[in-house]
């Protein structure tokens, strides 16, 4: 019970700081003026004087304001105490206490090399007026008490004020801390979000281009030879059929790694780009050459090369007019892409530019590069270089 309301007793001074203040120095004061009456043991009692109860005031007024001015706190009780003193015999013992406040104050708002300064010179000040008040000589070491009370009261402030500063660092380090891990978590949603558009835009774009180039032949072919339109339907079903199975294979990406169902199937690579060219063949005649030796490329270069050729065809099938080049070269540093069409005049739209922003983010995270424009009037290029010294990336 006693120590809870200790905690409440100091949680409501921490509330009302300056209240507190004004009560503490209301009950030094008190205390000051009726421990005058004492007399050491085989003195005469004293009697209590007027300069008994300005000494009570200072330490009232010291420890009310010494939140407001600390120093001008201490420097008015240092000046108030030389009379006092001077007059009285003896530093009283209200006027020490209201130094001990102003001095540990001071304590909690300075650096310590100033305050043991501040410290030292308010004894000197103190030590003076004892030397012209009082009988003993100045080696005497009465004269000399009070400096173990100051040095007390500027030990207590500053170990205060560096335990409050260690404090703060602490919390400002959690603080920052829990701040980067929200922003790194802020970070890696808006990664993974892009991740998943450029996975799906990658996806679909194609086989929808392919659904499209189909359906439109369809309508045109209709009434001339009707015959050809039963293929056309078949693509259109394969493909929308391989887009669906796509799209799953990405959404799935989404699932929790432990989930029995979540998807195994390894991603595309240049390994499947023939099945690719092959997809294609019906409506995009590609002249496809490779030079360098194939070999086996990390994962995430693997497929960024999958699916930059892919967006750069697809866009080669919907802007151009039916024929591309695709060139894919092994060099001992990487592998590069390079992919150009002729732009067809009833197809020269511009398209969202989110595919050719696909492509340079897929090559910028392995540390490679895409370049994508008119290489010469007509014709459309898409150059992509990818290094094949990459060491923790995603695909």
């Amino acid at each position: 019970m006693k120590t809870m309301e200790l905690a409440g007793l100091r949680r409501a001074a921490g509330l009302h700081p300056q209240w507190t203040d004004v009560v503490v120095g209301l009950g030094l004061a008190a205390a000051s003026v009726v421990t005058a009456h004492f007399s050491p043991l085989g003195e005469p009692q004293q009697e209590v004087t007027g300069y008994h109860v300005a000494a009570a005031v200072v330490v009232f007024v010291a420890v009310a304001c010494r939140r407001r001015a600390p120093w001008v706190v201490l420097a008015g009780t240092t000046v108030a105490a030389v009379p006092l003193t001077v007059v009285l015999g003896s530093q009283p013992l209200a006027v020490t206490a209201a130094l001990m406040a102003a001095i540990y104050t001071v304590a909690l708002a300075t650096d310590r090399r100033t305050v043991w300064l501040a410290t030292l010179g308010v004894f000197l000040v103190g030590w003076l007026a004892n030397l012209l008040g009082g009988p003993e000589p100045w080696w005497d070491p009465g004269n000399s008490v009070d400096l173990a009370f100051l040095g007390m009261a500027a030990a207590y402030g500053d170990a205060t004020r560096s335990r409050r500063a260690y404090i703060a660092a602490i919390e400002d380090r959690a603080t920052r801390a829990e701040q980067t891990r929200e922003e790194e978590a802020r970070r890696r949603v808006v990664e993974e979000r892009l991740r998943i558009a450029r996975e799906l835009h990658d996806v679909v774009a194609h086989h929808i281009a392919v659904v499209k180039v189909q359906a439109t032949g369809a309508r045109h072919i209709g009434a001339s030879r009707p015959e050809q339109i039963a293929p056309a339907l078949d693509a259109i079903s394969r493909s929308a059929d391989t887009a669906l199975k796509e799209m799953a294979f990405v959404v799935g990406l989404l699932r929790d790694s432990g989930d029995p169902a979540a998807p195994t199937r390894p991603p595309r690579g240049l390994a499947q780009l023939t099945n690719l060219l092959e997809d294609i063949a019906d409506h995009l005649t590609v002249d496809h050459r490779q030079s360098g030796d194939a070999r086996q490329l990390p994962a995430a270069v693997d497929v960024a090369a999958y699916r930059i050729a892919l967006e750069a065809l697809t866009n080669a099938q919907k802007y151009g007019d039916g024929t591309a080049d695709l060139t894919v070269a092994y060099t001992p540093q990487g592998v590069t892409l390079h992919i150009t069409n002729p732009v067809g005049r009833a197809r020269s739209g511009q398209g969202s530019g989110y595919g050719i922003l696909g492509m340079c983010e897929r090559a910028a995270a392995i540390g490679g590069s895409v370049t994508a424009g008119m290489a010469e009037p007509g014709r459309f290029a898409v150059h992509a270089s990818l290094p094949t010294d990459v060491h923790a990336v995603t695909a």
